[in-house]
């Protein structure tokens, strides 16, 4: 099969590459094939082995990469039909949009591979790239470090535990080495079928050692299953309200019948409130009359800052922390905002601008750790801030714990709040710290320190769910380093290729 595709030229070459990315997608969550990665990236050597020139291999390798985030990002298009009168127009052009500047790093890295010799100073030529430019493309432009190949790891705790050593990106380089193997002899392929199970046997060993005594409190995540149609409707604004009044008094009750005396906080979702709860003290106090005394409420609200004349002159994704008296405690301010979504690029240059409102959100101030009411420390992510590795908690100021809140309901029933989530759970891993996660539509869910998941509201459910707090772990190998160590060994690889060349070029 793999000398037939290095036998292809021309078109047949770029549609085929363009199939392998496509079936590179369905290992993605949440279909977690992964086995397809073993026909999807040797079927990209062999493309690249029968290029000829280094333009025909980028070709190859834009083909690839259209073809996988295509795949692997169609859910786009459910945003822009939340309004299909107003957006339905730009469906054809989104994810293509989206899908044209993700291809390009896989034709930058394919570019690179080809520079290699054939046989394994390719395959670790193409490892090695794909990781430094899977870096790259969660820094650059804002960054947008989506679908990176290591999250297909996912679906349980197990494959997930190297994150706390080599981070989402040391996976992806481990994953594209495992999968490269078919395309080498029978050498490589036992020695990657080795290197699966010592992985595996690490994760199994890291996931029986003994789980410290959860922390103190309880963590009451509520879903409101509120659809994105319906969210800022003005006759929409007190029914939503009341439905996440009810679903957290509900919740706190069954939570205080289960463990009495324990502490309660409560999360609602990314902007749940349609009332600005930071200046709306009426709306604090609804809030307040639903949790038991010394409660706290952590809840989505927009905050607006008016000029004297009483116009509004910023607007924030904030999530705002609300004693049981009603108090505000502290808020936070989303600092890595989205592009389109919550801001319009290029400073209104654009002849066309998605934002809803008349006013672009305002950026807060990063990653920091909040301790309102005696709460332990956490650290607030808000929407996608929890898809970037090494970026989510402040490193002088660790947190006992990471508070993602989310409105997926933009991305409907769709791969997108599945594919959100397994970030979410990498961040957990990767820092060695519990996450609670509350989405507006689901999936909200709680992971221990060590990602495995203790409780889940699913896609499209209404309803609140609680449990303790898991223990945070010591800091972790990522958590001190971060990215350098998987950075530096893919620089070594590209390294060790370019010698091996020079070393051919001579004899």
């Amino acid at each position: 099969m793999f000398s037939r595709l290095s036998a292809l030229t021309g078109r047949r070459a770029l549609f085929a590459a363009f199939g392998l990315g496509v079936l590179a997608a369905l290992a993605l969550p949440p279909l977690y094939l992964v086995p397809v990665l073993l026909l999807a990236v040797p079927g990209l050597l062999a493309l690249l082995n029968g290029a000829g020139t280094t333009r025909r291999a980028a070709l190859v390798g834009f083909a690839w990469g259209l073809g996988h985030h295509v795949a692997g990002l169609y859910w786009i298009s459910h945003a822009l039909l939340t309004d299909p009168w107003r957006w339905g127009w730009l469906v054809p052009v989104a994810v293509p949009g989206l899908a044209l500047p993700m291809a390009a790093y896989v034709a930058l890295v394919a570019a690179v591979a080809w520079q290699a010799r054939p046989g394994w100073p390719r395959w670790l030529a193409l490892a090695a790239a794909w990781t430094l430019a899977e870096w790259l493309r969660g820094l650059l432009f804002t960054g947008f470090p989506w679908n990176a190949i290591g999250t297909v790891w996912a679906f349980h705790a197990l494959p997930l535990q190297g994150a706390a050593f080599v981070g989402l990106y040391g996976l992806s380089l481990l994953t594209l080495l495992l999968a490269g193997v078919p395309a080498l002899g029978w050498r490589f392929r036992v020695g990657g079928a080795m290197v699966l199970l010592v992985l595996g046997g690490l994760g199994w060993l890291r996931l029986a050692a003994p789980e410290p005594p959860p922390q103190p409190v309880e963590v009451l995540l509520v879903q409101g299953n509120v659809q994105q149609e319906a969210k800022w409707r003005e006759d929409q604004r007190w029914p939503i309200f009341r439905r996440y009044l009810d679903l957290t008094r509900d919740g706190a009750a069954r939570a205080a019948a289960a463990a009495p005396g324990r502490p309660l906080v409560a999360i609602w979702p990314e902007t749940a409130s349609p009332f600005l709860l930071p200046a709306d003290a009426a709306a604090r106090d609804y809030a307040a009359r639903t949790l038991p005394p010394g409660g706290l409420l952590l809840a989505g609200s927009v905050r607006a800052e008016f000029t004297p004349e009483g116009r509004v002159s910023q607007v924030f994704n904030s999530l705002s922390a609300v004693a049981a008296d009603g108090r505000l405690l502290a808020v936070y301010d989303k600092a890595h905002l989205v592009p389109f979504g919550e801001y319009m690029p290029l400073g209104g240059w654009l002849p066309v601008r998605v934002v809803q409102g008349g006013l672009d959100f305002s950026a807060g101030p990063g990653p920091v750790s909040l301790a309102p009411g005696g709460l332990p420390a956490f650290s607030p992510l808000i929407c996608y801030e929890v898809i970037f590795p090494a970026a989510v908690v402040d490193p002088a100021s660790r947190p006992n714990w990471i508070v993602n809140i989310t409105n997926d309901a933009w991305f409907g029933f769709s791969a997108g709040p599945y594919q959100h989530l397994a970030s979410a759970r990498l961040r957990a891993v990767e820092e060695g710290l519990p996450l609670a996660r509350a989405a507006q539509t689901g999936v909200s869910a709680l992971f221990d320190a060590r990602g495995r998941e203790l409780i889940r509201l699913g896609l499209g459910e209404a309803g609140s769910v609680s449990a303790p707090i898991p223990a945070q772990l010591p800091v972790t190998i990522f958590a001190k380093f971060g990215n350098i160590p998987s950075l530096i060994c893919a620089m070594l690889m590209l390294l060790v290729v370019a010698f091996r060349r020079k070393s051919s070029e001579r004899m």
